[in-house]
């Protein structure tokens, strides 16, 4: 599957040893499930050795965690785009805050992602920045202040300004483009607010990465999107 709907949950992975390796199949299928259940799109986005096994044990799409603009060659160490794509995914995260990337290397990670195909998803840590980002023309882009990565606290309660000067701004520039928000999203509570003022959807990572139960978290995402 490579086509994005609207609202989306995005689950990243990041490096947690909860959601590495048969854990983070597990949490894939978790998501898929909830998918099928409620229609509502969850992408998962897991480790780059574990993209491959995740891509052929469930439909939803998986995106890499980050790609680096450079082509086949020498270049060791570097995440080429066609590796990916080849391994399963479907798109990938540029500039996450805590892998982030100059404006130029942005522009250029976004053209090689288009170049094989890949669904790219920008993010940014203010609204101004996520604009300048959407004039690069990604598939999508998502506000998420670092400051609130990983505390519980979501965005859409502590600093709600920040979603609705987003969707201003970035609206004036690319009308059309999605912008999702993330930054502590933990409840599906979380996620009908950033929805309500004006996101397709969310960027989830400890919430659902740790879980316990993550298919009841990711239902309980999944049913607040569609009330929004």
């Amino acid at each position: 599957m490579s086509k994005i709907t609207y609202p989306v949950i995005v689950v990243n992975l990041k490096t947690y040893i909860e959601s590495t390796g048969r854990r983070a199949v597990e949490i894939a299928k978790a998501g898929e499930r909830v998918y099928k259940e409620t229609g509502v799109m969850v992408v998962v986005c897991p480790q780059y050795t574990d993209i491959a096994r995740v891509a052929e044990t469930v439909e939803i799409p998986v995106f890499a965690q980050h790609i680096d603009p450079i082509k086949p060659g020498a270049h060791t160490g570097y995440i080429l785009p066609e590796a990916v794509k080849e391994a399963g995914a479907t798109g990938t995260l540029i500039n996450h805050s805590e892998h982030r990337l100059r404006l130029d290397l942005i522009a250029e990670t976004v053209k090689r992602a288009e170049d094989v195909g890949l669904f790219t998803l920008a993010c940014a840590d203010t609204p101004i920045n996520t604009a300048a980002i959407s004039i690069l023309n990604p598939s999508a882009v998502a506000v998420e202040p670092p400051e609130l990565i990983g505390t519980g606290i979501s965005v859409s309660k502590a600093k709600p300004e920040i979603i609705t000067n987003t969707v201003e701004i970035v609206r004036k520039i690319n009308p059309s483009i999605p912008i999702l928000t993330g930054a502590g999203v933990s409840t599906g509570e979380d996620v009908l607010k950033a929805i309500q003022l004006g996101t397709v959807g969310v960027l989830v990572a400890s919430a659902i990465a740790k879980a316990k139960d993550p298919y009841s978290k990711i239902k309980e995402m999944a049913e607040a999107a569609l009330k929004a």
